[in-house]
């Protein structure tokens, strides 16, 4: 009798939405928020942050910014149907500057925190970004996109007045020009601007044919800003080489801190006004580097790494309020740490378990803030929830916020548990996390055996780890078990590792996901007549590679995937890149090179049931890649299917529906192929 109601329980659980009123379903998407750009006060008492959610009625991604102390209070700073970002604290703590759509286009907005006042300081046709203020609260730096003069080879003659002719022809000369998730890139580059505090017209301080985006870090006196440009003659060809540069505020006069090969970046002046620390690392025409820790002089004299012996990259950095070392965040083995490096000295770790961001699919990275008394606030991740806030001191965590108890409080959510083990291939260390979804145990102790799920990450050079994930957890509440890696080639497990896949990817990772299966099956309960595989981007051009090596899964979902080399490096956004540094040479240079490891090549061998999903506005993986192995399928009479997102760029999420489409369809597919009973 035991046995039968566990059978009756379990096939509930994995036939349908419907039956699982208590599981996380698709429109739960819309019920779902996480924390974003934190900023903390210097006693540490209160964190200043964004708190995104999505708005089912228009689609999108919001956020309004709110405050939370200590006691685990909530107050909302701003309020309204957009998007607040980038809040950011004047030197006295009494003013907010931030970004908001209030007024439809992003502008500077000003929180008078005091009387509760604020007010909208620009009025821009083109977004205000990086804000800082100066040291003395008076003005506020930023970066904006200034149009330039559109190219045009010609006009045509002859047009009578009101004529209603077609468009112009649209004239491309550039070597980038459109990228994904802008579209088509308009004349203009991004220049470095200063305003006042108190409203007025903003002064354009740089100027040139070059971009001048990023992060901006004052002097001391108010008088220079630091920031990070490639002023190359031939910068789209050499796009990693950027440098440091000083900025005169008086007079917009430039200098060059730092001149060798590969991205300097992120600088930050010390409290004392002596150093800067900034951000790079050696171009080397590799898959991957280490992006380290340097330090130099105000005036870039004495340049040094601070962490040359750091397997690990660094992502970044805050000065503590001595000026004698820095705090720095950083993934390893799947986790994100932030911990506290010295000038001269070891490191010690701050906080950890943070992430929680990347709400779709499980990956690596989060933020974190330091206030002058050494507190950390950072945002939380755990397996079952999206981004919180937490505070660090004195190695004590703090969580602040619950955002989405009330959403998740009450659902049967996937239980996350980490695996270990060693590649077929050489003995490799494999690290993956395995989600058993709710009635595992009581399946288990039944005798049932579940299907599998192989989700894989994309980059290639990125990695998954035990953090929220809404595709995860929407699979897992089917009832299917879900094994996630981070095979060779994955960051967070040091220089050497990532670089196996170095001019030779796929190649052995594809023998570190077979083990991985392999390694969940051992453990029981699993059907191995029931296997799916799935993977975007990276893990697009992984899937198809594992349906061209091998039968042994029933379905597969291809998403947004490179399946020809050759072609995708003659149409991607950023061609440069991925010519020097994925291959070393033009694809008519080594076609053989670039056919050896394209998924096209092996398009002869796949019997697996395979859906192709992209984005039809996505640039970096275009969905010229997906038709061709689509034709290609169908011409191998494989039963195959395309689904076409309108609209959506690479990130295909960025609206909350469009994640739900990709999830519903991937497990439609996989739902198709299942066994009969089953």
């Amino acid at each position: 009798m035991k046995i039968i109601i566990a059978c009756l329980f379990l096939i509930a659980s994995t036939s349908s939405y419907s039956n699982t009123a208590e599981r996380l379903k698709l429109e739960d998407i819309f019920t779902l928020e996480y924390a974003s750009s934190l900023e903390v006060t210097s006693n540490g008492d209160e964190v200043y942050f964004v708190r995104n959610y999505m708005d089912i009625q228009t689609d999108k991604k919001l956020g309004n910014i709110w405050k939370v102390d200590r006691d685990k209070n909530l107050t909302p700073v701003t309020t309204g149907l957009n998007s607040d970002f980038s809040p950011v604290l004047s030197p006295d703590e009494k003013k907010l500057a931030y970004i908001s759509t209030a007024s439809g286009k992003p502008q500077i907005h000003i929180k008078w925190l005091e009387t509760g006042q604020s007010g909208q300081m620009t009025h821009f046709s083109h977004s205000p970004g990086n804000l800082s203020w100066s040291p003395d609260g008076k003005s506020i730096a930023f970066t904006r996109f200034v149009p330039g003069k559109a190219k045009s080879a010609l006009s045509l003659p002859g047009k009578p007045p009101g004529a209603k002719w077609a468009k112009p022809a649209v004239f491309i000369d550039d070597m980038f020009y459109r990228f994904d998730g802008a579209g088509y890139i308009p004349a203009g580059k991004t220049h470095i601007f200063i305003m006042s505090a108190d409203g007025g017209t903003a002064r354009q301080l740089s100027s040139g044919d070059f971009d001048h985006g990023g992060s901006l870090s004052w002097a001391k006196n108010g008088k220079q800003l630091f920031f990070a440009s490639n002023r190359r003659p031939d910068s789209d060809l050499e796009i990693t080489d950027s440098n440091i540069y000083s900025l005169e505020v008086s007079s917009g006069k430039l200098n060059q801190l730092t001149d060798r090969l590969g991205p300097d970046g992120s600088p930050l002046v010390s409290p004392n006004g002596k150093m800067i620390a900034f951000l790079g690392y050696d171009e080397l025409y590799t898959n991957y580097e280490n992006t380290q820790i340097y330090i130099m002089n105000i005036d870039g004299s004495n340049k040094r790494s601070i962490t040359p012996a750091f397997d690990r990259s660094v992502s970044s950095i805050q000065w503590d309020n001595k000026s004698k070392g820095l705090y720095m965040s950083y993934d390893d083995k799947g986790k994100t740490f932030v911990a506290f490096q010295p000038l001269k000295g070891k490191r010690k770790i701050i906080a950890k378990n943070i992430g929680g961001q990347s709400f779709g699919r499980p990956y690596t990275g989060g933020e974190f803030d330091v206030a002058k008394n050494g507190t950390v606030a950072f945002t939380f991740s755990d397996p079952q929830r999206p981004a919180d806030v937490a505070v660090s001191k004195s190695g004590k965590i703090k969580l602040l916020t619950q955002l989405n108890e009330d959403a998740l409080g009450h659902k049967e959510i996937a239980t996350i548990k980490p695996l270990n083990l060693k590649s077929s291939f050489d003995g490799k260390d494999i690290q993956a996390w395995v989600a058993y979804p709710p009635g595992f145990e009581q399946g288990k102790k039944a005798g049932i055996q579940f299907p599998l799920i192989l989700e894989i990450h994309g980059g290639p050079v990125t990695a998954y780890g035990p953090h929220f994930s809404a595709e995860i957890q929407l699979m897992a509440a089917k009832g299917y078990v879900v094994v996630y890696a981070n095979p060779r080639g994955s960051s967070s497990y040091g220089k050497a590792f990532a670089q196996t896949i170095d001019k030779n990817y796929p190649s052995q990772d594809y023998d570190d996901l077979m083990s991985t299966v392999d390694a969940v099956i051992a453990q029981g309960s699993i059907n191995s007549d029931e296997l799916f595989v799935t993977g975007g981007s990276g893990g697009g051009v992984l899937t198809a590679w594992i349906v061209g090596h091998t039968n042994r899964f029933k379905a597969a979902v291809v998403a947004k995937p490179v399946i020809n080399w050759y072609s995708f490096v003659l149409t991607s956004d950023f061609y440069p890149f991925f010519y020097k540094n994925w291959f070393g040479v033009k694809p008519w240079e080594n076609v053989e090179q670039y056919m050896k490891y394209s998924p096209i090549s092996y398009v002869g061998n796949v019997k697996t049931p395979t859906m192709l999903l992209t984005g039809e506005s996505d640039y970096r993986t275009p969905i010229s890649e997906s038709e061709q192995y689509y034709q290609a399928l169908k011409l191998e009479g494989v039963e195959t299917a395309m689904v076409r997102i309108p609209d959506a760029p690479h990130g295909i999420y960025r609206r909350p529906s469009n994640l739900m489409s990709k999830v519903a369809h991937i497990m439609w597919w996989f739902e198709k192929y299942r066994q009969p009973g089953k």
